[in-house]
């Protein structure tokens, strides 16, 4: 299975990392929609958060707490920032290795929900 992600993890392919640790790999995303665009990625290969089992909490765990470090890293943890997960190809999921989006350092519009 070829997986763009797990090469990143790998170092196969050259990513700008912005925070890491032995559970979880940040990086610039290179097509960023906004100034600040960080994904943020499981160092294990799950596909989506569908495919998260009750064995992946850890990870998911070390995913949101690196949160705040990645936000303070970039300068948006004092005016805000948001997390996005894409799950399945109708939601705009382009890479089959779940990640979640920290987006900011502009006026976000408003997301219904």
């Amino acid at each position: 299975m070829e997986c763009v992600f797990c090469d990143i993890i790998n170092k196969k392919i050259p990513a700008t990392t912005v925070w890491e640790n032995d559970r979880v790999l940040a990086f610039e995303n290179i097509k960023p929609v906004h100034p600040v665009h960080v994904l943020i990625i499981p160092k294990k290969h799950i596909a989506s958060i569908q495919e998260a089992e009750a064995p992946d909490g850890e990870c998911l765990l070390q995913i949101l707490l690196a949160v705040p470090k990645i936000a303070k890293i970039k300068g948006v943890d004092k005016t805000g920032y948001r997390l996005i997960i894409n799950c399945g190809k109708d939601s705009g999921q382009s890479v089959d290795h779940l990640h979640v989006h920290l987006v900011g350092g502009e006026e976000l519009p408003f997301a219904t929900g």
